[in-house]
């Protein structure tokens, strides 16, 4: 069930997919759902939102694979990078989490905080690579975090607009405010 949880929740939401549809879609039996998860969807959900956003965060790594790199670039990079990968998913969300928090942040506490917890780990694996890079610690942890909002809403508009301009134009601007974090240390 976990392989095909996460793109049922990108791509209809939480509330909208149902235990029933998970299991059909994966192919188990109905049983075996709450045999591994008694806690419900609500304990896929949480797992699901936590095991999507380790894997997201490995990419974070991957863009910073050269030590030498230059830090603003490779953030202009990965957004570019977004953006392609956003056009072949046919502008369904890449994101595995905001879907998720956009639509339980006021109605589930667990599935609010496992969402919350996943931004602050890319916030601070980011900040970490940022710090490594020389900007200062609490500097690199504001820069990081305006760059995971700058992509997150980019995301968001280039949805409702079907085009992948949104995530261009907030690569630039990611990478500006990397480049400020940066000459100010």
């Amino acid at each position: 069930m976990r392989p095909w949880t996460p793109g049922l929740f990108r791509r209809q939401g939480y509330a909208a997919t149902g235990m029933k549809q998970i299991v059909a879609e994966a192919g188990d039996p109905y049983g075996s759902a709450y045999h591994f998860f008694p806690g419900g969807k609500a304990q896929l959900g949480e797992e699901v939102i936590r095991t999507s956003g380790a894997a997201y965060l490995e990419l974070i790594g991957g863009l910073f694979a050269d030590p030498g790199a230059d830090p603003a670039a490779a953030t202009a990079a990965a957004f570019t990078g977004a953006a392609e990968t956003l056009r072949e998913l046919d502008f369904a969300d890449p994101c595995p989490i905001a879907t998720a928090a956009l639509e339980v942040a006021c109605t589930h506490e667990g599935l609010r905080r496992a969402t919350a917890d996943v931004f602050a780990s890319w916030i601070e694996a980011l900040a970490a690579r940022y710090a490594g890079a020389g900007i200062g610690t609490d500097t690199a942890r504001d820069t990081a975090g305006s760059v995971i909002a700058l992509l997150e809403g980019a995301f968001m508009l280039a949805r409702a607009a079907h085009d992948t301009a949104p995530v261009r134009t907030a690569a630039r601007a990611a990478a500006a405010v990397v480049r400020d974090a940066l000459e100010s240390g």
